[in-house]
C-alpha cells in the first residue's frame, strides 16, 4: 500500500550510540596526540621512538600513522622510514602563524598586569627610528607620563629599548644604539659602563629576562619590561610596566618583574615559542 500524506515519516537514520561517538572522539584524541608527539620530536621521529614517547605500542601508533598520511599530515622518509610531519600539517602552520599577530595576542597580558599591578602597561614592537609604542593600558589613576600610542622609545635608557637592545642581534639596532650613545649628555653617559656600554646593557638583560631602569628615561619614573618571543625565538615586540618611582619596585626579582616575565612568557608560548 502507497504511504499517503498523512503516514508517519520515514525513520532517519540511527544516530551513533553514546559508546560509539565515545570511541571516535577517543581515536580522534590519539591520532591528534600521535600528531602533536611527532611535532614535540621536531618534525621527524622513528617509529619506536614515536611509540615510546606516546607510551603506546608500535602496532598501534602505525594505525594512526597511516591515517594520518591517506590525510597528508604525516608522510614516509622511504630510505630511513622515518615519519615526518606533511604537506597538510606544513599548510595547517602555516595558517596559524600567519594569525599569531604579538600585539592582538598580547593584549589579555597586558590587561591582566594593568588590573593586577594597577600600573600603566604598553606593548612595543621595534620600527624603523627605534621602539614603538603600538598598545596603551592605563589604571584608573593613571600616572601622568609623556609617553602615548605612536611614541618612540630610547635604546639605551628606556627599559623596552634594551628588551630590543639585547634581544635583537641586528646591525642596525646597533647602529641605531651607537649613534643614540654618541649623541648623549655626558650625565646619562655616566651611567652605563665605560668599557663596554652596550655589551654590558645586553649581558644584564639577557641574564635578567626583564630590562629595568629607575629614574632613566623619565625623572620619577621606573620600569620593567621582558620580550615577546616568537616561534624561532626571536624578539617580535616587548611588554613594558611603568610607574612613579616611589611605589614601583623595579627590581629585576620583584613582584612586578616577575609579573612582566610571566605575562611574556604566556604570550610568547601563544606565538609558538618553546622553551629549549
Amino acid at each position: 500500500m502507497n504511504q499517503t500524506s498523512d503516514s508517519p515519516p520515514a525513520p532517519a537514520a540511527a544516530t551513533p550510540r553514546p559508546r560509539e561517538r565515545r570511541q571516535r572522539v577517543q581515536a580522534a584524541e590519539t591520532g591528534m596526540a600521535v600528531l602533536k608527539s611527532l611535532g614535540r620530536l621536531g618534525g621527524r621521529a622513528s617509529l619506536t621512538l614515536l611509540a615510546a614517547q606516546l607510551g603506546e605500542s608500535p602496532a598501534k601508533v602505525h594505525r594512526y600513522l597511516v591515517s594520518l598520511m591517506e590525510e597528508g599530515l604525516v608522510a614516509q622518509d622511504a630510505a630511513s622510514q622515518q615519519y615526518f610531519l606533511g604537506l597538510e600539517a606544513m599548510l595547517l602552520g602555516l595558517a596559524a602563524l600567519r594569525q599569531a599577530d604579538p600585539i592582538r595576542l598580547a593584549e589579555p597580558s597586558l590587561i591582566r598586569l594593568r588590573e593586577s599591578l594597577e600600573v600603566t602597561c604598553f606593548v612595543a614592537v621595534m620600527g624603523n627610528k627605534g621602539p614603538t609604542i603600538v598598545r596603551f593600558e592605563e589604571p584608573g589613576l593613571p600616572v601622568t607620563v609623556n609617553v602615548r600610542m605612536g611614541s618612540v622609545l630610547s635604546l639605551l635608557w628606556s627599559a623596552t629599548g634594551r628588551v630590543f637592545l639585547a634581544s635583537q642581534d641586528d646591525a642596525r639596532v646597533r647602529a641605531l644604539a651607537e649613534a643614540e650613545l654618541a649623541d648623549a649628555p655626558g650625565e646619562l653617559r655616566a651611567q652605563l659602563d665605560p668599557a663596554d656600554p652596550i655589551g654590558r646593557l645586553r649581558r644584564e638583560v639577557l641574564t635578567q629576562g626583564c630590562a629595568t631602569v629607575r629614574d632613566t628615561n623619565l625623572k620619577g619614573i621606573s620600569a620593567v619590561s621582558a620580550p615577546l618571543l616568537d616561534h624561532a625565538g626571536r624578539p617580535c615586540a616587548a611588554l613594558t610596566a611603568l610607574g612613579a618611582t616611589g611605589g614601583f619596585d623595579a627590581a629585576p626579582d620583584g613582584a612586578i618583574a616577575q609579573a612582566v616575565r610571566r605575562e611574556a612568557e604566556a604570550a610568547s608560548v601563544l606565538l609558538g615559542y618553546q622553551r629549549g
